[in-house]
């Protein structure tokens, strides 16, 4: 059997990523792996999971949260931490400081009372509390 070079013993080397998020505390990270194909010394085949040259533990067995260390993890395809942080950053993206103009009525243009009756009290009423 021929070996893979700078993998001793290896096989077959496959690279796989994988999105995890903690189903606990919510935490969310990614993390790429390189999965070792071997045979022992009886010719049965195992694989070990490599990260930065160390091995760890099959991350689809009984994966850990860093985070809180909970076990209930949920595995998704690579990606997906990234994409939803990259979205959440979006919709919460703060707009650039600077003088704000009012609208102008036109020349002549008649603005009725319906049009703007509206008092900071009512614009601000949905960020109010209910007592409890």
């Amino acid at each position: 059997m021929s070996e893979i070079a700078g993998h001793p013993g290896a096989t077959a080397v496959v690279n796989e990523s994988y999105s995890f998020a903690c189903m606990s505390c919510g935490h969310g990270w990614e993390q790429s792996y390189e999965i070792e194909h071997h045979v022992d010394g009886d010719g049965r085949e195992f694989v070990q999971y490599m990260v930065e040259g160390r091995v760890v533990p099959s991350p689809l067995s009984k994966p850990t949260c860093a985070n809180c260390d909970n076990h209930v993890v949920r595995i998704m395809r690579p990606g997906r931490v990234a994409s939803a942080r990259d979205a959440a950053h979006r919709l919460h993206r703060t707009p650039p400081a600077g003088p704000v103009e009012a609208p102008t009525a036109g020349e002549g243009a008649q603005v009725s009372a319906e049009d703007h009756h509206w008092h900071l009290s009512d614009l601000l009423h949905v960020f109010q509390r209910k007592a409890s």
